[in-house]
């Protein structure tokens, strides 16, 4: 099975953190397979968002931090700095596009998470879906990436759109 890249935004800067415990459980019990993940936080006062990848959460085989790094600097912190930059994210992109993270994600991305946010990005594949909807319930969260079905998209916006 492919995995699957997702992202979820939180309205407050601790949100991901309190996914990352659900995520956790959720392995834990053998209902999720994470192949990696990485949260990014925001304090409303800062310039840069914090970012961290989730070793203990990744499964053998997991993306460098590299991977992330490039991804989290093409999204937060790389500005228009000159051809040279420009063509090397350029190629970035182009090979980012591969694995579903194209111009369009990162626009959407950038204009989402904002000072006083977090998200969540996680790689994963064999979820009991039903199970994993229930663990997150009520936790607020909106998905801002996939590349799911479009079925599959609008199940689990459906799931985490309901309230408690």
């Amino acid at each position: 099975m492919a995995a699957t890249l997702t992202v979820w935004k939180f309205a407050d800067e601790s949100g991901a953190d309190g996914a990352v415990s659900t995520l956790k459980e959720l392995t834990q019990q053998d209902l999720i397979k994470v192949h990696d993940a990485a949260t990014v936080s925001w304090p409303i006062d800062a310039k840069k968002p914090k970012t961290r990848q989730l070793n203990n959460l990744a499964a053998a085989g997991a993306m460098s931090g590299t991977f992330w790094g490039m991804l989290f600097g093409l999204l937060f912190f790389v500005p228009l700095l000159g051809a040279a930059v420009g063509a090397a994210t350029g190629a970035l992109t182009g090979m980012l596009a591969d694995v579903g993270i194209d111009d369009d994600f990162i626009d959407n991305v950038r204009q989402q998470v904002t000072p006083g946010t977090s998200a969540l990005f996680v790689m994963t594949s064999e979820g009991v879906r039903d199970r994993v909807r229930e663990a997150f319930a009520g936790s607020h969260a909106e998905l801002i990436h996939t590349n799911l079905s479009r079925e599959d998209e609008a199940a689990l916006r459906e799931a985490f759109s309901e309230e408690e």
